[in-house]
């Protein structure tokens, strides 16, 4: 919950006369009277050691359980997180876990959250969930996309912070975006709805992503081998991003992605058709009413921004250039997928929903 105070402040100015100004500062009260006992599945994956790390720095987290994507593996520390969290990843324990947190931050397969999230939901438990189970609203693409969710729990809520706090902070269940559909959305949400975009041309996004955004399961795909030097697309006209992105822009998108021989980080470069009247202007204010305040997007403007930009952070930037006699205009969006795009934000809706100051452990 957050109250905005008001406080009297008495400065000298440069005359030495005394003047009075009133500042407005952001309470943010945590809805816990306590630390939050948090749990995790899939603690073993990219996203999931990225969760653990911004955990364990939460100081108003208790890590009460890191568990694998499987009831079948061993107990083992992370050495990645060797003196930053050095307890030791066990057995998924679904009972264990309803039983012993108030949040599950779940990030394993979409098959096994659509299993796990709604009896956590139904014992009480808020789930915050990275994969892309409880997503899509409309039953038929949800059962052409993520065919192991037959229904949504009650108080789902899509969790593109920026733009869906009121929702994020009352959900009994988060749906964490996919890395792509964060970039994308943040870029064009602020366009569509300032009325910016001419929705009857196709929206164009050509992205690249690190070897990571593919998950931790090898394959021919992520080999070394087949990757380093190379830049592959893959995914046309059958990636279930689009579905997830279509959802919220209410507009047809031509969606290729790309595999880049990076280990993280993804770029987006994003091709629209503006309305008539579009100015530079207009654009830059867009953007402004939507993040002028928020932490974690930067706009960039004329400025294009890089994956080494946003790596190992929170950020999402935003960059654009636009062509305003012609009617067109490109946006360059930049943020790492096992952050922004996974974990990062998934610590920011936890923030949000938990009634911590979003910054929490992630600036």
């Amino acid at each position: 919950m957050a109250a905005r105070v008001l406080f009297w402040a008495r400065f000298k100015n440069i005359v030495d006369r005394p003047i009075f100004i009133h500042v407005y500062i952001d309470v943010f009260v945590n809805t816990y009277s306590s630390p939050v006992k948090v749990g995790i599945a899939g603690a073993t994956g990219y996203a999931g050691q990225e969760l653990v790390a911004l955990l364990a720095r939460h100081p108003g987290v208790n890590l009460q359980a890191a568990m694998s994507s499987g009831p079948d593996s061993a107990s083992r520390p992370l050495p990645r997180l060797a003196r930053i969290w050095n307890g030791q990843v066990e057995p998924l324990d679904a009972a264990r876990l309803a039983r012993s947190v108030e949040v599950a931050f779940l990030a394993v397969p979409e098959k096994a959250a659509a299993e796990l999230a709604p009896p956590l939901v139904d014992a009480g438990v808020r789930v915050i969930d990275l994969s892309g189970a409880f997503r899509i609203r409309d039953d038929a693409a949800r059962a052409r996309w993520y065919p192991a969710t037959k229904t949504l729990p009650s108080g789902a809520a899509y969790g593109l912070t920026e733009h869906y706090k009121d929702d994020v902070r009352g959900a009994a269940l988060v749906a964490n975006p996919g890395c792509y559909p964060t970039g994308a959305l943040l870029a064009l949400l602020p366009l569509v709805r300032a009325g910016l975009v001419d929705l009857s041309r196709d929206v164009i996004i050509d992205a690249k992503s690190g070897i990571s955004g593919a998950g931790r399961a090898a394959s021919d795909r992520t080999h070394f081998s087949e990757n380093h030097g190379s830049v592959s697309a893959y995914g046309l006209f059958n990636h279930r991003h689009v579905a997830e992105m279509e959802q919220e822009l209410g507009a047809t998108i031509t969606f290729v992605p790309h595999l880049v021989p990076l280990d993280r980080g993804i770029l987006e470069t994003i091709y629209i058709r503006t309305t008539p009247g579009t100015t530079v202007e207009r654009v830059s204010d867009a953007f402004t009413s939507a993040y002028g305040s928020e932490p974690f997007v930067r706009l960039t403007g004329d400025e294009l921004p890089e994956i080494k930009h946003v790596a190992h952070t929170n950020f999402c930037d935003i960059g654009w250039r636009l062509d305003a006699g012609v009617g067109r205009m490109v946006i360059v969006v930049c943020l790492d997928n096992l952050v922004k795009g996974a974990a990062g934000q998934a610590l920011q809706n936890f923030n949000v929903a938990c009634g911590f100051n979003e910054r929490t452990a992630l600036l």
